[in-house]
């Protein structure tokens, strides 16, 4: 094994530490108009010494231009403490532009390195601990989600940034302000759901696709009504995410497997789910508290296998007759 292109392992028996992809969001900065993440909190997902990462790209600079990872300056180290003022706001300037350095790496003797999507990408290929797989996936679905959630609502979060400049330079506590970012945070997370009239998927696009009916899904606040011959017990982790005190309702054909014992553990934790069998229906649909209807161009459990559409109805009539036909 050639030492310059491979990073010494750390012990396998060290205990793994989950982080969920809410998580590993909250280690995502803008630095220089990029996401990225800093060394030391990669290191800690990877279960890697800060100090082995960072060997690594020395060892292998050809694979790291600057797109993919950059030393930070020490201004830009500065700005990340100096920005940080109060905790309860840590989500999200951790989303936007004001940024952090955790207390590990407050005291570091060398100055922290910042990789992009595309340089925990080529990392990940050259570290070889059980966890990196599982973890490299998380971080990829983290990133995926970041550049959504910022392309909707990128310019208010510079808008609430300036506004916290400001209040700094006046010498204002921030504290007196936090339960008005708060409030407009929150907001944000509740309506961050696009709209959308027809949006296509092509081959390989499964989480996107995946992420983008789980978002349908979490905008009921009454009944899902979802129509499709082909699901499998897939479908019961999609609406898992639905919100409490949903309804919902799945028509599918006759000979569909789904059992009754998977539909009755399912109702158990996520009330109500409810199984109507019929072979009169041949195209797929989701109804949302039968007002909004969704066509959908591939089965449900096919997501992103090959080029589909997913596509908004709006005519009511449709809305109405599709919702009273089950």
């Amino acid at each position: 094994m050639d030492e310059k292109n491979q990073i010494v392992t750390i012990d396998n028996q060290v205990n793994s530490i989950n982080y969920s992809i809410e998580d590993i969001k909250k280690m995502i900065y803008t630095i220089r108009g990029k996401q990225v993440m800093l060394d030391s909190e990669v290191a800690m997902l990877y279960h890697y010494p800060t100090k082995r990462i960072n060997e690594t790209v020395k060892r292998n600079k050809e694979r790291f231009p600057e797109n993919f990872c950059f030393l930070l300056t020490e201004e830009e180290v500065e700005n990340l403490r100096s920005q940080f003022v109060t905790s309860s706001l840590e989500s999200l300037r951790s989303q936007f532009a004001t940024l952090k350095i955790k207390g590990r790496g407050q005291h570091r003797k060398y100055l922290p390195y910042a990789f992009t999507e595309q340089g925990i990408a080529m990392l990940s290929g050259l570290l070889r601990n059980s966890i990196a797989i599982q973890v490299s996936i998380n971080i990829m679905n983290a990133f995926v989600e970041m550049r959504k959630f910022l392309s909707t609502n990128g310019h208010v979060f510079e808008r609430l940034t300036n506004v916290e400049y400001q209040l700094l330079e006046h010498g204002k506590e921030l504290s007196k302000h936090e339960k008005q970012f708060e409030r407009v945070f929150d907001e944000l997370q509740r309506n961050k759901k696009e709209e959308f009239n027809q949006k296509i998927f092509f081959e390989g696009q499964i989480y996107d696709a995946y992420s983008l009916i789980v978002d349908i899904i979490k905008t009921a606040e009454n009944k899902i009504l979802i129509i499709d011959n082909y699901i499998d017990d897939s479908i019961l982790k999609m609406i898992s995410k639905k919100n409490k005190n949903v309804d919902v309702i799945i028509v599918t054909s006759q000979n569909n497997n789904l059992i009754k014992l998977d539909i009755h553990k399912f109702n158990k934790q996520y009330p109500t789910l409810k199984v109507i069998r019929t072979n009169k229906f041949h195209d797929r649909f989701i109804v949302i508290d039968n007002q909004k209807l969704y066509h959908i161009g591939a089965s449900l459990k096919d997501l992103g296998k090959k080029c589909f559409a997913i596509s908004q109805i709006k005519d009511e009539e449709y809305v109405k007759e599709i919702s009273q036909s089950c």
